[in-house]
């Protein structure tokens, strides 16, 4: 089947936006711990929800009302890819000198202008395959693995080169790449079809002009439950991003297991989720057509506790790195279904004068108060848990219990919109 132009174009800015984030995501935590920060690593993670709580919002309504979305989406990388990039020379001069302040400030200025490109770029895809008559539910799904391939080949990048005698996991070189690449997008993202902006012309309510009308989805019922789920499943989309590869990195404390490969190249582990992201991606439509929004959101919240579980039960030597291996599959079934499906549920339910908005609430939602309550809750669990000496396994398995209670409150709350792919508005 011939591949539209346009299709090949958003490939590319969807394998650009998210080798940005997996340049330094998961292997963010092993580098602060290996320069002495760790009691300082939840700071950092929660700091991309922080953010996700007003800036996906306040750009979606700029997005909307004010300037076109792929302008926008230029310009928050435009920041985001500069500030990185000075966190990670300022790590360089520093030497054995890096201060928790200097660096934190950085990489927050970073992260704020890059956690709304994330739903801005949904919106912009959304835009293009519209314009061209696509189904976007059958159309997006193929072009978004594309995304979570460029965090992949990030993740590897990050974890094979060595620079200046040392794995880039482990290293400042990180925060460059990522800048780098945000630097790339801000020029690529101008390329895209334009995007239209809904201006008043006439009379209209405060909430209308700041762009707030999307906040009314919380009057329905179904819309309020579905994003206050959305909330509760966020605070476990940080949780294996912030410690997982720290974990990891731990057993190297027993000789026995220090020389494993899933001890000396954690990340590369580690993106065999990413990997599941890109097949599970593919399966979104058909799930969604055969089951609807909320078996495919139940198969996430149940797949978060076989991923905690997993990790709690598992050993970096064989056989018990298998269950690392099993932690890792069914990852791509847990982020997947629940957020591509979640972004595709609010654009096929919104009206397009709030489209954007709604994308940036979703956004708040999961990455923002549900990621910052998670990460801090996580951070006080581990500091409770491995900071007092106890096995890692008692962290991960009280992480599975939360999901595991997430899931059936939801089960039970949640009534299903039968919102099929046949059925779906275009």
């Amino acid at each position: 089947m011939k591949i539209k132009p346009i299709s090949l174009k958003l490939i590319l800015m969807n394998f650009l936006e998210f080798a940005v984030w997996g340049a330094y995501l998961t292997s963010l935590g092993r580098y602060l711990g290996g320069i002495g920060m760790t009691s300082e690593i939840k700071w950092f993670f929660m700091m991309q929800g922080i953010v996700s709580i007003f800036m996906p919002t306040l750009m979606g309504i700029i997005a909307d009302k004010k300037i076109q979305a792929q302008k926008v989406l230029s310009l928050c990388h435009g920041f985001a890819g500069l500030f990185m990039i000075g966190a990670g020379v300022y790590c360089r001069t520093a030497g054995m000198d890096i201060q928790f302040g200097p660096l934190f400030t950085l990489y927050s200025l970073s992260v704020a202008f890059f956690m709304p490109t994330i739903a801005i770029a949904n919106s912009v895809a959304f835009n293009a395959l519209t314009k061209e008559g696509m189904d976007t539910v059958k159309a997006f799904p193929p072009i978004r693995v594309f995304g979570t391939v460029g965090f992949i080949c990030s993740m590897l990048l990050t974890n094979f080169l060595v620079i200046d005698g040392q794995q880039m996991q482990d290293s400042y070189f990180q925060l460059i790449s990522s800048g780098v690449l945000s630097l790339i997008l801000c020029g690529y993202a101008l390329t895209m079809p334009q995007c239209p902006v809904n201006k008043s012309t006439g009379k209209t309510s405060l909430a209308e002009a700041f762009g707030l009308k999307a906040f009314s989805l919380f009057k329905d019922k179904q819309f309020a439950i579905f994003f206050i789920f959305s909330m509760l499943l966020g605070a476990s989309l940080q949780i294996t991003n912030g410690y997982a590869n720290l974990f990891l990195g731990s057993f190297a404390d027993d000789p026995n297991l220090a020389g494993t490969f899933a001890v000396k190249n954690s990340n590369a582990l580690i993106s065999i989720s990413q990997a599941s992201e890109t097949l599970c991606i593919l399966l979104i439509p058909f799930f969604m057509k055969r089951f609807g929004i909320k078996v495919v959101m139940l198969m996430s919240m149940f797949a978060w506790v076989f991923r905690f579980g997993f990790f709690g039960l598992g050993t970096p030597d064989f056989p018990g790195v298998l269950l690392f291996i099993l932690s890792c599959i069914v990852y791509g079934i847990a982020f997947d279904f629940f957020n591509i499906s979640g972004s595709l549920y609010v654009e096929q339910k919104t009206d397009t004068s709030i489209r954007s908005s709604a994308q940036g609430i979703f956004m708040l939602m999961t990455n923002g108060l549900g990621a910052t309550i998670g990460t801090f809750a996580a951070g006080m669990v581990v500091d409770a848990t491995v900071g007092k000496g106890m096995p890692w396994s008692t962290t991960w398995y009280i992480f599975a219990a939360y999901a595991l209670v997430v899931g059936i409150a939801f089960m039970f709350l949640f009534k299903n919109p039968n919102i099929k792919v046949s059925e779906i508005k275009h």
